[in-house]
């Protein structure tokens, strides 16, 4: 399961990560978020030169903010601390594993 990270921790395990990092921005309540899930999940599983991290939009509002994410669920692709993709909405497993790439 992937892990749900809060703002005090993002720096270190996102901006300063010397791998690619997927970053989930999500809500509890959000419909293509729950069927979303357990596609990040398997992934994060399955995950070897990446890391992949949830970030609860509702908890964590200013991250949400700071990276521009006006709508749920939104994936964020981060290499050498900067953002290099994003997509918003649902997607299949391959997809997402091509914005790794």
């Amino acid at each position: 399961m992937a892990t749900v990270i809060q703002k005090q921790d993002f720096q270190k395990e996102v901006i300063e990560s010397d791998v690619p990092v997927l970053v989930d921005f999500f809500a509890t309540w959000c419909g293509p978020c729950k069927m979303l899930s357990p596609v990040i999940d398997q992934i994060s599983k399955e995950a070897t030169d990446f890391k992949v991290f949830k970030v609860d939009v509702d908890l964590e509002p200013e991250l949400a903010s700071e990276y521009g994410v006006m709508s749920i669920p939104t994936l964020i692709v981060f290499k050498n601390g900067e953002p290099t993709s994003r997509v918003t909405g649902a997607l299949p497993k391959q997809k997402i594993l091509d914005m790794l790439k």
